[in-house]
């Protein structure tokens, strides 16, 4: 978990009312960035809470119930998965800034420069590691490496 970069989020949101845009209730959802559907899916840089590809000048107050609907992924610098969060709770180590979610929300405010306000990281604790479940290499490796190395090996 060393090499994690980042963190990737596929959350089934219940509640897309619950959250503002440009200090607007975006009460069907339909202005927040990186939803697909009934998923939210954002990537953080962990070093400094950029959202990778966050619109400039938009800013969010978010409060997203997720409540067991959530898949979470460390990365690696290439964007590779590398670990899958154990749980379904929500990782509130790094995606509750602020405030307390129980494991239940997503909870922070994205400023126009696609930073999460107050977003501190200093890596992974021993204890927070353990609920991680790391990715197997081999599993990692796009369908196209697999293919190349397939192909080098019958030859």
């Amino acid at each position: 978990m060393k090499n994690a970069k980042y963190i990737e989020v596929k959350a089934e949101v219940r509640y897309w009312e619950d959250a503002t845009v440009n200090g607007v209730d975006d009460d069907a959802g339909t202005m927040i960035p990186f939803r697909l559907g009934n998923l939210w899916m954002p990537v953080v840089r962990l070093d400094d809470g950029q959202i990778i590809g966050w619109p400039e000048g938009v800013e969010s107050d978010i409060h997203y119930k997720v409540c067991d609907t959530g898949e979470y992924w460390l990365q690696d610098a290439n964007r590779n998965r590398i670990a899958k969060w154990r749980g379904d709770y929500v990782p509130d180590d790094l995606l509750c800034v602020g405030d307390q979610s129980y494991g239940d929300y997503i909870i922070f405010k994205v400023g126009s420069d696609g930073k999460i306000k107050d977003w501190q990281f200093a890596g992974l604790t021993a204890e927070q590691t353990e609920q991680w479940e790391a990715i197997p290499v081999d599993i990692a490796l796009c369908k196209a490496v697999k293919d190349v190395l397939a192909e080098r090996h019958r030859q």
